[in-house]
């Protein structure tokens, strides 16, 4: 690992979140503003072959694990090849996606050696599921995350949990875990442009934690955490699979933080929540090394939240929409 992705509190920095586009096929309202988001020129977006000299130069840097997400990556029409060029980089590559696509792309993703696949979906009924996302694939995703723990995936499955809207469910979805060697993590509701958040609607780790303990009472394990890891990840005794809770906002897991984000059109993200942005994309095309812009964004990271001091409802938050940063 070099210094140039240390930052000034020692945090290393291996863990690339690359944005392939900002385009989805679903309209969940947490994430994709109701009126959508601009249509912006191709040309202001990474080229296939940028995306690629931009990875080369993060992997010499020291980054050894690659994050693909959107908007919807799978939705990416040169999706194959960039898996392809990214399995033959030294690093252990992941998916993060809504599933709708996945049965196009079991061979390439095998072939990629991706072990993981993150699979969000929001509510186990359909009727909800479509109010929440917009659109009416529950049944395909449904399918399609169990084929890929069929297959061998290790399958995540990100829920977003918002207070009053799908927090109900929270049980459910633990009881997949029953007999599938699944690991479901409810992800707090967290404030992006255009989703309308409001903090009463977070659901916290002790009420999830209620909630499953009312439902199986003396049956609840703590499991160890991985290095970095930003979920504190549960089990029913004797259940396949297992659970995490994501507490961004209620309880921010930063001082463990490893990870940078590059977004579709080429700005380093140095925290979901940072309204600052480095543009390393105009620098390439300008023929300039990208690695100065690097080290200054890493550098220029907060301790904690992207500077964010609150998240009060009053309190001015900007930032881009989810659909448009990769989560």
């Amino acid at each position: 690992m070099t210094q140039i992705l240390t930052d000034q509190f020692g945090r290393n920095h291996n863990y690339l979140r690359i944005s392939l586009l900002e385009r989805c096929n679903l309209r969940c309202h947490y994430c994709m503003p109701a009126e959508g988001i601009p249509l912006r020129d191709k040309k202001e977006f990474m080229s296939q072959e940028e995306l690629f000299e931009i990875v080369q130069t993060f992997v010499k840097l020291g980054i050894n694990k690659i994050r693909l997400t959107g908007g919807e990556p799978l939705i990416k029409k040169n999706f194959p090849e960039i898996l392809k060029f990214l399995a033959q980089q030294e690093v252990d590559l992941n998916i993060t996606t809504n599933g709708i696509l996945l049965d196009q792309y079991w061979d390439n993703l095998k072939d990629a050696k991706v072990e993981t696949l993150n699979i969000s979906l929001d509510s186990l009924l359909e009727d909800k599921f479509n109010k929440i996302s917009r659109r009416k694939y529950f049944d395909r995703i449904y399918k399609n995350i169990f084929i890929a723990i069929e297959k061998g995936f290790k399958v995540k499955l990100n829920v977003v949990l918002i207070k009053d809207e799908n927090d109900d469910e929270i049980n459910d979805f633990i009881r997949l875990t029953k007999d599938h060697d699944l690991n479901v993590r409810f992800i707090e509701f967290m404030p992006f442009d255009g989703n309308n958040w409001d903090r009463s609607r977070t659901v916290s780790e002790k009420s999830i934690l209620e909630l499953v303990q009312k439902e199986f009472p003396n049956s609840l394990s703590q499991l160890e955490s991985e290095a970095n890891s930003t979920s504190h990840n549960f089990k029913i005794n004797g259940f396949k699979g297992s659970f995490g809770i994501i507490s961004t906002v209620t309880n921010p897991f930063c001082d463990g933080c490893n990870r940078l984000r590059l977004t579709a059109d080429g700005k380093i993200k140095n925290c979901l929540f940072s309204n600052n942005e480095t543009d390393i994309l105009s620098a390439l095309r300008s023929d300039k090394s990208i690695i100065p812009l690097i080290e200054n964004a890493v550098q220029k990271k907060n301790r904690k939240l992207g500077g964010i001091s609150s998240f009060d409802q009053d309190a001015e938050i900007k930032n881009r929409s989810m659909t448009t940063i990769g989560g």
